[in-house]
């Protein structure tokens, strides 16, 4: 299934980040944090102002920074995806081909 976000928001993927260990402890899914880092997987057309359609700075395939709690989450095919506004992105990391496990 293809979705493809409206406006100024983007469809993102959260990567996740190896697995967790404390002095040789393994912490559990359940007690680990959202991860950070996500990638962009497809964009709105961009935000209104004035009249005019303003492309958003994120494009696919980007390695973005969001907030742990962000978003809405949704599943399609199994996978789960966030969709986000454009504003809700705190930074693209620039130059990285994988942040973590993509």
């Amino acid at each position: 299934m293809k979705v493809r976000p409206l406006r100024d928001r983007v469809l993102v993927k959260r990567v996740e980040e190896q697995e967790q260990r404390i002095g040789g402890i393994i912490i559990p899914d359940t007690a680990r944090e959202k991860p950070q880092q996500a990638k962009v997987i497809a964009v709105g057309s961009g935000r209104v102002e004035d009249g005019k359609t303003i492309p958003l700075d994120v494009k696919p395939g980007d390695f973005v920074l969001i907030g742990k709690y962000s978003g809405t989450e949704i599943k399609l095919d199994g996978e789960e995806y966030l969709i986000v506004r454009e504003d809700e992105i705190l930074g693209v990391a620039e130059g990285v081909t994988e942040l973590a496990t993509a």
